[in-house]
């Protein structure tokens, strides 16, 4: 009997199974911070509101001048989350960027005339983020006068979606004093259900290891499905998610202590 009590008293102090969380974790203070973006809206209205629906502060990087670009800007505004203009900039691959892309012939002039005439159809933008790019944002010059436009306006930062390792984006941006972000995970380049939450379970990881991490995803249904289903739990396991520009907030402190 004394065994059997003993045994029952230490019942709390055990683990819990894998995969559960236990009511101290699910109650726990968040000790990470993590980002998300869902890029590429703008062409599907039905995916572009389902983007806009995930649960917290999911932003959402919405194509210049396609037919829905305006509508899901407002309607992400209204729906208290954060607008990205995703700015096309040019391939190293043949698929065209889209319209209102950049070029690396730009010179200055156009340059910031483009990206004043994409921020008209996305209105509400915090932010700009780079639409494949993965042959400009290696290149310094045309570059640093993105940055210098996107700067001069005063109200935006960048975002780098990292589309190539050499992306000279982030030290041009540090070299201005733009305020800027940097992707950490790619959630789908693997469109399938099983794959997307391997890379979840390595943006959490991630967060935890650094304090904060930042994800991109898009509109297929397999994503959204993912995020859907995981992001009402994400704060169980000791991470938040936050708006980019709170997760610029916090690295930016992170970087001066």
């Amino acid at each position: 009997m004394l065994k059997a009590a003993l045994w029952l008293a230490a019942l709390p102090l055990l683990a819990p199974a894998s995969g559960l969380h236990s009511v101290a974790d699910s109650n726990a203070e968040p000790i990470a911070s993590v980002g998300i973006i869902i890029d590429d809206l703008g062409n599907s209205l039905r995916y572009g509101k389902r983007a806009i629906q995930l649960p917290g502060a999911v932003a959402c990087a919405i194509l210049p001048h396609t037919r829905y670009s305006e509508s899901l800007a407002e309607l992400t505004r209204a729906h208290n989350k954060e607008v990205v203009l995703h700015l096309p900039m040019e391939s190293t691959g043949s698929d065209e960027p889209g319209p209102g892309n950049l070029d690396s012939h730009m010179p200055a002039l156009e340059v910031a005339m483009t990206l004043a005439y994409d921020l008209q159809t996305v209105p509400h933008a915090v932010a700009v983020s780079n639409h494949m790019g993965s042959l400009l944002t290696q290149q310094r010059e045309p570059m640093r006068l993105l940055m210098k436009a996107i700067a001069d306006r005063g109200d935006l930062f960048f975002v780098d979606s990292r589309t190539t390792a050499d992306s000279a984006a982030g030290n041009i941006a540090q070299e201005l004093g733009l305020p800027h972000l940097v992707r950490n995970i790619f959630l789908d380049n693997v469109r399938e259900i099983e794959a997307i939450n391997r890379q979840f379970d390595k943006l959490v990881a991630l967060a935890r290891d650094r304090g904060t991490a930042l994800a991109i995803g898009h509109p297929y249904p397999e994503t959204l499905e993912v995020l859907e289903r995981r992001l009402p739990d994400l704060a169980s396991s000791g991470v938040e998610l936050v708006s980019l520009s709170k997760l610029l907030e916090i690295k930016s402190d992170a970087a001066v202590q």
